[in-house]
């Protein structure tokens, strides 16, 4: 046992080292992230981010005794729980779910006709928003009186839910119903790029005069949808959003729940932009592989040193080239942080042995505009391809910036 003077002298020791001690560094965002600990418990805690569907309070109230039906999907999760389950708990009268493509439970191919169902769980009809009926009908808007959107989006053009969003804006509009838009994170959200659409190739993969990387949230497109009368007619809706808390433009966020069956993580999700292309041409994205959106090939690629075969699976049942050898490239590597980019268009194209086939008629619809062919054929560079759409793209980034609902990348 120590002796009373001993232990006076230890402790002074102590002190006189800890005075002495140099001052610890600033944590870094790994150690501020990290779970607390004695050396973190003082740190300031940062404001964790909250999707517009987690803050019940601030909307449970335009729902209060009125008829709701919802536009959902999979990703349209309540921590653990699903949104038609967390309302219906609360009380909320809901009656109808509409589904976009995909369907209710995000488990049908890409293109697949969805037929109306009823839901398992609650009883309630799933109406498909996808296929001959994209918008609801007036029929289908008379048992509501507000339509609840609430999907996760990936900030591309042609990604088919925020057309979803558009048919429903209308729908609301034309039959004096309200429109409640559920805010999420735009994973590709940090940058603004692409061809804007030409209107004459206006299609379900391209609704608006938007980038194919448009750089905003569905809330804020949900605003500029009803701000620039984009609606048939020129109507707009009773559109309310419910924004995030801590949310901005440079937040990287990953994906909790797949969005559609073949986007399955966040390196698919980055290469989007980029890969969609593909689906107008004869290239494959790896739709029947373990990893699609993340490899392209064809059989007329010429280059040899990547292949892999598409096969039947879960999302991707009959897949472009299905039981055919593809050579191309394996993007799985590639930096998630690399931006919308040409050089995988033009490297195929130009390394194809059947190129009066590259290109199909959905191509257009998906560029938005009928020059990027020709350019490509034409052999022209990224750097002057780039050149030709800037004017239109300068022009709509000044239209982004009345529409932003969060601190900008910029």
């Amino acid at each position: 046992m120590m002796t009373q003077p001993l232990a006076i002298l230890c402790s002074a020791l102590m002190l006189s080292f800890n005075s002495c001690a140099p001052k610890q560094a600033p944590a870094t965002s790994a150690e501020q992230n990290a779970p607390a600990t004695e050396e973190t418990t003082q740190a300031p805690a940062q404001n964790p981010l909250a999707l517009g569907a987690e803050q019940l309070d601030r909307y449970l109230k335009h729902l209060e005794g009125k008829r709701v039906g919802m536009v959902v999907n999979q990703t349209s999760m309540v921590g653990n729980t699903h949104l038609v389950d967390t309302l219906i708990s609360r009380g909320v009268q809901v009656t109808t779910i509409f589904a976009p493509e995909h369907g209710f439970r995000g488990e049908a191919d890409a293109g697949a006709h969805i037929k109306d169902a009823k839901d398992t769980k609650t009883g309630l009809p799933i109406i498909s928003l996808y296929g001959s009926n994209k918008k609801p009908s007036k029929a289908q808007m008379q048992n509501l009186d507000v339509l609840v959107f609430d999907i996760q989006d990936v900030g591309t053009r042609f990604y088919t839910y925020i057309s979803t969003m558009h048919y429903a804006m209308e729908a609301c509009a034309e039959n004096g119903k309200s429109m409640l838009v559920l805010d999420r994170p735009n994973p590709n959200g940090h940058y603004v790029d692409g061809p804007v659409l030409e209107m004459e190739h206006k299609s379900f993969v391209g609704m608006h005069p938007i980038p194919i990387v448009h750089g905003l949230t569905v809330g804020e497109l949900a605003e500029m949808i009803n701000g620039e009368k984009w609606l048939e007619g020129g109507r707009s809706c009773d559109l309310t959003v419910i924004k995030m808390e801590n949310y901005d433009h440079t937040m990287a966020y990953d994906l909790p729940v797949r969005p559609s069956p073949n986007l399955p993580n966040a390196q698919s999700i980055a290469l989007y932009p980029s890969i969609c292309f593909f689906e107008g041409t004869n290239v494959s994205v790896g739709r029947g592989t373990p990893t699609p959106f993340q490899v392209i090939g064809s059989p007329f690629y010429q280059k040899k040193d990547y292949s892999f075969t598409p096969v039947s699976t879960p999302g991707a049942t009959d897949p472009p080239h299905k039981g055919v050898k593809c050579y191309g490239m394996d993007l799985t590597d590639v930096s998630h942080a690399q931006p919308f980019t040409l050089k995988y268009l033009l490297e195929m194209y130009n390394n194809s042995s059947n190129k009066d086939k590259f290109f199909n008629n959905f191509f257009e619809k998906l560029a938005g505009t009928s020059e990027l062919r020709k350019q490509v054929i034409a052999g022209k560079t990224e750097t002057e391809i780039r050149a030709s759409w800037e004017p239109n793209l300068s022009d709509y980034k000044v239209l982004r910036k009345n529409y932003l609902l969060y601190p900008d990348f910029e």
